[in-house]
């Protein structure tokens, strides 16, 4: 298939289904053995960054508060989610594969996932994702940690927008547009 018309059917932006598929043909190059699900078995991604493991986030602080699951057609939480302001991951197989921001709170920043509205493409393009992955056998599981804001020379330096911008920078996370394109 073309990009065009699998961004068309999984209702995503053309230029993510394009880097999804240059991706796999650069892996395939490098002599690296894709799964099923089009994502490596190497721990390095397709940009040269490593993958990030559960057990750095666990080790860092994350911790895991439920997972998504299909209930008919639609995405939901298995349990409730804490209302603070944080970072989250979504984690197949061991592997985060999405990390953001929540600033409104964790909450009600997944309930978008859940629930996305027109204006709103990246929960409109996970959930696609997510959806279309709870079909195989992997769960996806939900990690958050909420870490302090801080102060640099006297100016707010927010600690949740920080940490997700530098996971982004650091690891291979495929489903996050930022960490395609970086």
């Amino acid at each position: 298939m073309k990009p065009a018309e699998i961004a068309k059917r999984l209702g995503i932006r053309y230029q993510h289904a394009y880097n999804v598929l240059n991706a796999q043909s650069t892996a395939r190059t490098a002599n690296v053995v894709p799964k099923s699900s089009g994502v490596e078995t190497s721990s390095v991604g397709s940009a040269g960054k490593p993958r990030l493991q559960v057990d750095i986030l666990v080790a860092n602080g994350f911790r895991r508060v439920g997972s998504w699951i299909l209930s008919g057609d639609s995405l939901v939480l298995e349990s409730p989610v804490p209302n603070e302001v944080g970072v989250y991951a979504f984690v197949k197989a061991g592997t985060a594969q999405y990390v953001g921001v929540a600033t409104m709170g964790l909450s009600k920043r997944l309930y978008f996932y859940g629930r996305p509205g027109v204006s709103q493409r990246t929960s409109q393009r996970l959930n696609t994702i997510i959806k279309a992955e709870l079909l195989g056998p992997d769960a996806i599981e939900i990690y958050v940690a909420s870490p302090p804001d801080l102060e640099w020379n006297g100016l707010p330096v927010h600690g949740s927008a920080g940490l997700e911008l530098g996971l982004i920078k650091r690891y291979a996370l495929p489903w996050n547009m930022r960490s395609a394109s970086k």
